[in-house]
């Protein structure tokens, strides 16, 4: 998978927008304005998202291309490198289940607003 790949895979999810609210070198995507991945243009090969707890750890214990959120909450982010170790597929559940973790903590009425975006 490469960036531009991850870039319209991460925008064709409902409610989602990307900027630069960290410099020109990192591009973030939020889903109603709440951060969900981080992506370093520079070198574009790894990512970052937001996991649960247990499960991010269960990642890394078993991937060595799942590591700590770099800069990030290490309980609940994880660095995803883009080695080609790990199929397309676990790339995009580890996208699909950070976008589904922020959605989790917004307001209810949010929440229905994007559920109802998506049908």
């Amino acid at each position: 998978m490469n960036i531009e790949e991850l870039r319209d895979y991460c925008l064709q999810k409902p409610a989602v927008t990307e900027g630069f609210p960290f410099g020109e070198e990192t591009l973030v995507f939020k889903v109603a304005g709440k951060l969900f991945l981080l992506i370093g243009l520079e070198e574009a090969n790894r990512f970052n998202v937001k996991c649960d707890p247990e499960l991010a750890q269960e990642l890394r214990e078993r991937h060595p291309e799942v590591q700590p959120g770099y800069h990030m909450n290490k309980k609940m982010w994880n660095t995803v490198y883009m080695d080609g170790t790990l199929t397309r597929r676990q790339l995009l559940d580890m996208i699909d289940h950070s976008y589904s973790e922020v959605v989790k903590g917004l307001p209810k009425k949010t929440q229905a607003e994007i559920n109802t975006a998506s049908e």
